[in-house]
């Protein structure tokens, strides 16, 4: 009975190739292949003969489906192919991300003499923004305005997303401008090229002009204002539209909580980030965790970074490259090497290892560490480095003033075809300045514009300015500085006061000092350097003036402290700090340290002590800096072999830098590296480093 009611009903089907047609589109759209397969089969079994009507409609159900191999045979099939048969193969080859075969089937169907539709054209612009093919992009543009589709709402809302995906904002915006009628996809398309584009301010315009229109807003859009309110960290205006995504019911939506957790984390709001996540259950995903992680390691918080981490691995989520790439930057800053180490080998086993953002973070690790050759070799293991991993390596080697080698890296990079960006010059300029090539450097910030296109921004010139001071030419500093179309930034007129500091000059020290006091009020640093200026000069009125104006105006210095890991403890110490349980042997191996040194030639610089005592006071000062500690600390308890790493909230100090540099080669430490990490560059002290004292 029921075999009768199905052949009954099938044939009623078959003899009405609307109903069928319908049926076969109903397939696709939930994607049932099992039933489209059946339908088909039964197609086949009662003999009946499709259209050509009807097989575009079964070639589309199986794209659709994702049985790409079906399409194409049921393409070449087909007697007598027509403008919707080309179509539903290119659309075909699109959907199932084979982009080349899209546009080959598309230039085929204009070799047959076929025009392509609307359709046709939105599919081979969508393969060509997948390519990155913007020349191509074009020639399509060109050919849709020839054909009269150019102002068709869907063909215009592709070739402004293809503008905006291929880095040509003035032509996608231009497409944008003179499509007649914009619907919320095109709307969407537009806001959500400038949000990924960076040009977020024009995105939140945009959502205005949209909403004047009185256009509906939906969860996609809603996610690209959320990205330009991430990009601008406006936490504030970000809470105004969750209040209307809450509204409008889309707080439900996975995409739209993770897009929420990432405005939040990204602005810094790690407390409600935190509670849209548990609130919202089902945002508890592996791009919501890497989002929260992410937020943790920008705000210092790293331990909250791993709690998160082993949370999502407890929930069974699997984490990607973006998490680990969070967690080993997190890692990198506050100088926790096993800690890395150990995601380092979590990304090899994951096969992450040759993902370009989670080497260039590996890189940045190692090199933070010390570990100049592990930057190396994980720079090697990758065969195609990106322009992020040039970047990386170039700016370790500025870190270590690796001059030289940041420059054949350089040079290797421009000879692969990858074009150098604006940081990889602010790296270059770095570590001409660190290795002391002047004139290399100089040269390097005048072919910035002139010969690859890229205008200097103010971190540029600032890197020119502390390569100059460094070198002692504080006369063309000044004039640099006087030729600039702008005033420095807060680190060039930093970097030129330890200029000045450095070569003892009072006159422009004092006009740095008076810039940067202007630009960072609260900030101690000019206030020390000038009166470090003063002292070495013997003003002692000028060191308490500088002193009375702290206190005037409620500047407080920062205290140096220096921290090291042993064990699983982090031991922090301050200068002269006599408050640890082991400080008497401390203080005894200080002392021997200090002994050794001084037999080999070592003379401390007091000139660098601010303040009226006699020298033996200022020796002793030195003497017990708080890295001078930590550095006996770690080589009481920490196994010869070891790399020591001592993080600072401080730069290192020019007496403490070559103190340490003859400490390793006095104690023949052959297979230990030391650095200091801080704010700064990192400053890395190797026994194999000819002994500073002999100039003594």
């Amino acid at each position: 009975m029921k075999l009768q009611k199905w052949h009954l009903l099938s044939s009623r089907i078959f003899s009405d190739t609307s109903v069928l047609s319908h049926v076969i589109q109903f397939f696709g759209q939930v994607t049932q292949l099992q039933k489209g397969k059946q339908l088909h089969a039964q197609l086949i079994c009662t003999g009946y003969f499709p259209s050509t009507f009807i097989t575009n409609h079964l070639l589309n159900m199986y794209a659709k489906c994702g049985q790409l191999d079906y399409s194409i045979h049921l393409f070449n099939e087909v007697p007598q192919r027509n403008l919707v048969t080309w179509t539903a193969l290119i659309s075909a080859f699109s959907q199932n991300k084979k982009y080349l075969k899209a546009l080959e089937a598309f230039l085929q169907m204009r070799v047959c003499g076929e025009n392509p539709t609307q359709f046709a054209f939105s599919s081979a612009i969508q393969a060509a923004t997948s390519l990155g093919w913007l020349v191509f992009g074009k020639q399509l543009h060109s050919l849709s305005v020839k054909s009269g589709y150019d102002f068709e709402l869907y063909v215009g809302s592709n070739l402004g997303d293809m503008y905006f995906k291929c880095g040509d904002l003035d032509d996608a915006c231009q497409v944008f401008k003179e499509l007649p009628d914009k619907d919320e996809v095109s709307w969407t398309a537009m806001i959500d090229g400038y949000t990924k584009s960076g040009n977020f301010v024009e995105a939140l315009k945009s959502f205005r002009k949209m909403q004047n229109d009185g256009i509906v807003v939906d969860q996609y859009v809603v996610c690209s204002v959320l990205g330009a309110y991430a990009g601008l960290k406006v936490v504030q205006y970000g809470k105004s539209l969750h209040s209307y995504i809450i509204k409008m019911g889309f707080d439900s939506d996975t995409v739209v909580g993770n897009a929420l957790i990432d405005m939040y984390s990204k602005g810094g709001d790690m407390e409600s980030a935190s509670n849209v996540l548990n609130i919202e259950l089902g945002c508890f995903n592996v791009i919501s965790c890497s989002s929260l992680i992410n937020g943790y390691v920008e705000a210092d918080k790293l331990e909250k970074a791993l709690e998160t981490f082993l949370e999502s691995r407890r929930q069974g989520i699997e984490p990607n490259e973006f998490t680990y790439s969070s967690l080993i930057k997190g890692c990198a800053t506050e100088g926790i090497l096993e800690q890395g180490v150990q995601f380092h080998a979590q990304v090899i086993k994951t096969g992450f290892d040759k993902d370009p953002f989670v080497s260039s973070v590996l890189v940045d690790m190692y090199g933070k560490s010390g570990l100049v050759d592990s930057s190396n070799h994980v720079f090697k293991e990758i065969s195609h480095p990106t322009d992020i991993l040039w970047n990386s390596l170039v700016g370790v080697y500025a870190q270590h003033g690796l001059g030289k080698e940041a420059q054949q890296k350089f040079y290797q990079m421009v000879e692969r075809g990858v074009k150098p960006n604006e940081i990889m010059f602010i790296n270059l300029l770095t570590a001409c300045s660190h290795a002391g090539l002047v004139e290399e450097g100089l040269n390097y910030f005048s072919s910035m514009e002139k010969r690859y296109g890229i205008k200097p921004r103010d971190e540029h010139y600032s890197c020119v300015i502390d390569l100059l001071g460094r070198a002692g030419r504080l006369k063309e500093v000044e004039e640099f500085i006087e030729e600039m179309s702008f005033e420095p930034n807060a680190f060039g007129w930093c970097s030129f006061l330890g200029a000045c500091k450095t070569y003892g000059d009072k006159e422009r020290g004092e006009k740095a000092a008076r810039k940067l006091i202007e630009l960072e009020p609260e900030n101690s640093g000019a206030h020390v350097l000038l009166s470090t200026i003063y002292a070495s000069a013997g003003e002692w009125e000028g060191v308490k003036s500088m002193r009375k104006l702290m206190r005037d105006n409620k500047v407080k210095k920062l205290p140096g402290y220096s921290w090291v890991d042993v064990g699983y403890k982090t031991h922090v110490f301050g200068a002269e700090d006599w408050c640890h349980e082991e400080k008497e042997k401390i203080y005894e191996k200080l002392e021997s340290l200090g002994k050794q040194i001084r037999e080999a030639g070592y003379v401390p610089n007091t000139g660098s002590v601010a303040g009226e005592m006699e020298e033996s006071l200022k020796v002793k000062h030195l003497e017990h800096h708080s890295e001078r500690i930590a550095l006996a600390f770690a080589l009481i308890h920490l196994p010869v072999g070891k790399p020591i790493i001592i993080k600072k909230n401080l730069r290192i100090c020019a007496d403490c830098h070559s103190a340490f540099k003859g400490l390793l080669v006095i104690l023949h430490c052959d297979s230990n590296t030391l650095s200091i990490s801080h704010s700064l560059p990192v400053s890395t002290f190797n026994s194999k480093e000819e002994s500073p004292f002999k100039k003594f």
